[in-house]
Protein backbone atom coordinates (compact mmCIF):
# COMPACT_ATOMS: atom_id res chain seq x y z
CA UNK A 1 0.00 0.00 0.00
CA UNK A 2 2.78 2.47 0.63
CA UNK A 3 4.84 1.39 -2.31
CA UNK A 4 0.99 2.00 -4.24
CA UNK A 5 0.67 5.95 -3.18
CA UNK A 6 4.77 6.39 -3.48
CA UNK A 7 5.03 5.61 -6.99
CA UNK A 8 1.11 6.31 -8.38
CA UNK A 9 3.25 8.96 -10.07
CA UNK A 10 2.97 10.57 -13.39
CA UNK A 11 5.89 9.00 -15.37
CA UNK A 12 7.04 10.36 -19.05
CA UNK A 13 9.21 9.07 -21.82
CA UNK A 14 9.09 5.63 -22.03
CA UNK A 15 9.58 6.71 -25.88
CA UNK A 16 12.40 9.33 -27.00
CA UNK A 17 10.54 11.56 -29.35
CA UNK A 18 6.68 10.35 -27.93
CA UNK A 19 5.52 9.15 -31.44
CA UNK A 20 6.30 5.11 -30.55
CA UNK A 21 4.49 2.89 -27.87
CA UNK A 22 5.63 2.97 -24.25
CA UNK A 23 8.32 0.60 -25.16
CA UNK A 24 9.94 0.79 -28.47
CA UNK A 25 10.94 -2.39 -29.23
CA UNK A 26 13.92 -3.50 -31.25
CA UNK A 27 13.72 -7.37 -30.36
CA UNK A 28 11.70 -10.31 -29.91
CA UNK A 29 12.62 -9.52 -26.06
CA UNK A 30 10.97 -6.52 -25.66
CA UNK A 31 9.21 -5.10 -22.47
CA UNK A 32 5.88 -6.41 -22.75
CA UNK A 33 3.09 -7.62 -20.67
CA UNK A 34 3.68 -10.85 -18.75
CA UNK A 35 4.69 -11.65 -15.27
CA UNK A 36 7.61 -10.00 -13.73
CA UNK A 37 9.39 -9.36 -10.16
CA UNK A 38 9.18 -5.71 -9.76
CA UNK A 39 12.15 -4.50 -7.13
CA UNK A 40 11.61 -1.12 -5.46
CA UNK A 41 12.49 0.19 -1.92
CA UNK A 42 14.19 -3.09 -1.00
CA UNK A 43 11.32 -4.76 -1.61
CA UNK A 44 10.73 -7.75 -3.97
CA UNK A 45 6.94 -8.27 -5.30
CA UNK A 46 5.51 -10.93 -8.04
CA UNK A 47 3.22 -8.71 -10.42
CA UNK A 48 1.52 -8.90 -13.81
CA UNK A 49 2.44 -6.11 -15.93
CA UNK A 50 -0.18 -4.68 -18.37
CA UNK A 51 1.65 -2.56 -20.34
CA UNK A 52 -0.19 -0.78 -22.86
CA UNK A 53 0.12 2.84 -25.47
CA UNK A 54 -0.54 5.35 -22.81
CA UNK A 55 0.77 3.63 -18.96
CA UNK A 56 1.76 0.21 -17.83
CA UNK A 57 0.12 -1.07 -14.48
CA UNK A 58 1.61 -3.93 -12.36
CA UNK A 59 -0.99 -5.66 -10.22
CA UNK A 60 0.13 -8.30 -7.41
CA UNK A 61 0.10 -11.64 -7.13
CA UNK A 62 -1.25 -12.79 -3.94
CA UNK A 63 -0.72 -16.03 -3.39
CA UNK A 64 -1.65 -17.51 -6.61
CA UNK A 65 -4.03 -15.45 -7.04
CA UNK A 66 -3.99 -11.95 -9.32
CA UNK A 67 -5.09 -9.09 -7.73
CA UNK A 68 -6.90 -6.37 -8.86
CA UNK A 69 -5.03 -3.60 -6.96
CA UNK A 70 -2.71 -1.44 -8.97
CA UNK A 71 0.32 -1.88 -7.01
CA UNK A 72 2.75 0.75 -9.36
CA UNK A 73 0.78 2.63 -12.43
CA UNK A 74 2.61 4.71 -14.87
CA UNK A 75 1.31 6.88 -17.28
CA UNK A 76 2.71 8.45 -19.65
CA UNK A 77 2.48 11.87 -18.92
CA UNK A 78 5.12 14.33 -17.98
CA UNK A 79 6.05 14.13 -14.32
CA UNK A 80 5.51 16.93 -11.13
CA UNK A 81 8.91 15.09 -9.70
CA UNK A 82 11.62 12.89 -10.63
CA UNK A 83 11.04 9.47 -8.41
CA UNK A 84 14.73 8.58 -7.18
CA UNK A 85 14.15 5.24 -5.60
CA UNK A 86 15.66 2.58 -8.55
CA UNK A 87 12.94 0.46 -9.81
CA UNK A 88 13.86 -2.89 -11.61
CA UNK A 89 11.66 -5.52 -13.15
CA UNK A 90 12.59 -8.97 -13.98
CA UNK A 91 12.15 -12.11 -15.40
CA UNK A 92 12.65 -15.71 -16.51
CA UNK A 93 11.79 -17.38 -19.93
CA UNK A 94 13.07 -19.98 -22.20
CA UNK A 95 15.08 -18.46 -24.95
CA UNK A 96 15.14 -19.86 -28.51
CA UNK A 97 17.29 -18.61 -31.04
CA UNK A 98 18.89 -18.59 -34.21
CA UNK A 99 22.47 -18.53 -34.12
CA UNK A 100 25.88 -18.18 -35.96
CA UNK A 101 30.00 -17.84 -34.77
CA UNK A 102 31.22 -15.66 -36.19
CA UNK A 103 34.67 -16.37 -35.36
CA UNK A 104 36.10 -19.67 -33.94
CA UNK A 105 40.09 -19.93 -32.21
CA UNK A 106 40.87 -23.78 -33.34
CA UNK A 107 44.11 -24.75 -30.85
CA UNK A 108 46.88 -25.75 -32.70
CA UNK A 109 47.10 -29.61 -32.96
CA UNK A 110 49.16 -32.58 -34.95
CA UNK A 111 51.70 -29.47 -36.20
CA UNK A 112 49.30 -26.87 -37.57
CA UNK A 113 49.59 -23.47 -35.20
CA UNK A 114 46.34 -21.79 -34.22
CA UNK A 115 44.02 -20.62 -36.22
CA UNK A 116 40.95 -17.92 -36.53
CA UNK A 117 38.26 -18.98 -39.05
CA UNK A 118 35.54 -17.85 -40.20
CA UNK A 119 33.12 -20.34 -42.12
CA UNK A 120 29.59 -20.40 -42.71
CA UNK A 121 27.79 -22.36 -39.79
CA UNK A 122 24.05 -22.02 -38.24
CA UNK A 123 22.83 -23.26 -35.30
CA UNK A 124 19.39 -23.31 -33.44
CA UNK A 125 20.34 -22.81 -29.81
CA UNK A 126 18.21 -23.08 -26.78
CA UNK A 127 18.72 -21.79 -23.08
CA UNK A 128 17.49 -20.15 -20.15
CA UNK A 129 16.96 -16.38 -20.31
CA UNK A 130 17.79 -13.82 -17.27
CA UNK A 131 16.23 -10.46 -18.43
CA UNK A 132 16.30 -7.30 -16.36
CA UNK A 133 14.66 -3.65 -17.28
CA UNK A 134 15.72 -0.56 -15.38
CA UNK A 135 13.64 2.35 -14.62
CA UNK A 136 16.39 4.97 -15.73
CA UNK A 137 16.06 9.05 -15.58
CA UNK A 138 17.18 10.59 -19.07
CA UNK A 139 17.38 14.02 -20.47
CA UNK A 140 16.98 15.44 -23.48
CA UNK A 141 18.32 17.79 -26.07
CA UNK A 142 15.80 20.31 -24.61
CA UNK A 143 17.03 19.76 -21.14
CA UNK A 144 13.88 17.82 -20.17
CA UNK A 145 14.05 14.99 -18.37
CA UNK A 146 12.28 11.96 -18.62
CA UNK A 147 12.34 8.11 -18.16
CA UNK A 148 12.97 5.23 -20.40
CA UNK A 149 13.09 1.12 -19.86
CA UNK A 150 16.76 -0.11 -20.25
CA UNK A 151 16.55 -3.75 -21.12
CA UNK A 152 19.42 -6.18 -20.04
CA UNK A 153 19.97 -9.58 -19.55
CA UNK A 154 22.21 -12.66 -20.16
CA UNK A 155 21.44 -16.17 -20.72
CA UNK A 156 23.26 -19.92 -21.09
CA UNK A 157 22.40 -22.83 -22.95
CA UNK A 158 23.54 -25.46 -25.99
CA UNK A 159 23.47 -25.16 -29.72
CA UNK A 160 23.61 -27.46 -32.53
CA UNK A 161 23.29 -26.94 -36.46
CA UNK A 162 25.28 -27.62 -39.58
CA UNK A 163 28.13 -25.55 -41.43
CA UNK A 164 31.43 -25.45 -43.61
CA UNK A 165 35.16 -26.09 -43.28
CA UNK A 166 38.00 -26.11 -45.78
CA UNK A 167 39.64 -29.36 -46.29
CA UNK A 168 43.27 -29.70 -47.50
CA UNK A 169 46.25 -31.65 -47.20
CA UNK A 170 47.17 -30.05 -44.07
CA UNK A 171 44.09 -30.46 -42.25
CA UNK A 172 43.94 -34.19 -42.89
CA UNK A 173 46.25 -36.84 -41.68
CA UNK A 174 46.47 -39.33 -44.52
CA UNK A 175 47.83 -37.91 -47.74
CA UNK A 176 45.26 -36.22 -50.33
CA UNK A 177 45.60 -34.46 -53.63
CA UNK A 178 42.54 -32.37 -53.28
CA UNK A 179 40.72 -29.36 -51.80
CA UNK A 180 37.33 -29.16 -50.95
CA UNK A 181 34.53 -27.32 -48.50
CA UNK A 182 33.50 -30.06 -46.36
CA UNK A 183 30.11 -30.00 -44.28
CA UNK A 184 30.32 -30.40 -40.40
CA UNK A 185 27.73 -30.50 -37.57
CA UNK A 186 28.69 -28.29 -34.61
CA UNK A 187 27.86 -29.10 -30.87
CA UNK A 188 28.82 -26.77 -27.91
CA UNK A 189 27.68 -24.19 -25.17
CA UNK A 190 27.14 -20.76 -25.07
CA UNK A 191 26.58 -17.78 -22.90
CA UNK A 192 24.87 -14.73 -24.25
CA UNK A 193 24.91 -10.65 -23.35
CA UNK A 194 21.26 -9.26 -24.31
CA UNK A 195 20.25 -6.21 -25.20
CA UNK A 196 17.31 -4.38 -26.68
CA UNK A 197 18.89 -4.45 -30.02
CA UNK A 198 21.39 -7.41 -30.26
CA UNK A 199 22.34 -10.72 -28.69
CA UNK A 200 26.16 -11.59 -28.62
CA UNK A 201 28.56 -13.49 -26.15
CA UNK A 202 31.33 -16.99 -26.42
CA UNK A 203 30.48 -20.40 -27.29
CA UNK A 204 32.75 -23.95 -27.21
CA UNK A 205 32.20 -26.69 -29.05
CA UNK A 206 33.17 -28.93 -31.49
CA UNK A 207 32.39 -29.91 -34.73
CA UNK A 208 32.07 -33.44 -36.48
CA UNK A 209 32.84 -33.69 -40.20
CA UNK A 210 30.36 -35.74 -42.29
CA UNK A 211 32.59 -36.85 -45.42
CA UNK A 212 34.56 -40.07 -45.30
CA UNK A 213 37.51 -37.56 -44.30
CA UNK A 214 36.30 -37.22 -40.72
CA UNK A 215 38.59 -40.43 -38.86
CA UNK A 216 41.51 -38.43 -40.60
CA UNK A 217 40.41 -34.75 -40.45
CA UNK A 218 42.54 -32.71 -37.29
CA UNK A 219 40.01 -31.37 -35.84
CA UNK A 220 37.69 -33.69 -35.72
CA UNK A 221 35.56 -33.26 -31.95
CA UNK A 222 37.99 -31.38 -31.13
CA UNK A 223 37.15 -28.30 -28.71
CA UNK A 224 37.05 -24.72 -30.05
CA UNK A 225 36.30 -20.94 -28.72
CA UNK A 226 34.44 -18.80 -30.59
CA UNK A 227 32.35 -15.48 -30.65
CA UNK A 228 28.44 -16.26 -31.51
CA UNK A 229 25.37 -13.66 -31.84
CA UNK A 230 22.00 -14.65 -32.16
CA UNK A 231 18.65 -13.59 -33.25
CA UNK A 232 15.57 -14.74 -30.87
CA UNK A 233 12.95 -16.72 -32.81
CA UNK A 234 10.83 -16.30 -29.33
Amino acid sequence: MMLRAKYLIPVTGFFLLGSCGVIEKSSMHGFDSGYYKLKADNQINKVYVDVEDEKVDAYPLVGNQLSNRVLLAIPSMVPDSIISTPIWFSKKSLDLDITSVLLKYRPATNGVPGQMTTDFNVALYAGWRHDFYRLQIKTNPMGKRHYAIVNRGYDFGIFAGPGSTYIDANTIRDPINYEYNGIIIQFGVAGFLETSFASFGISTGFDCLLSPDRPSWIYNKKPWVGFIIGIALN
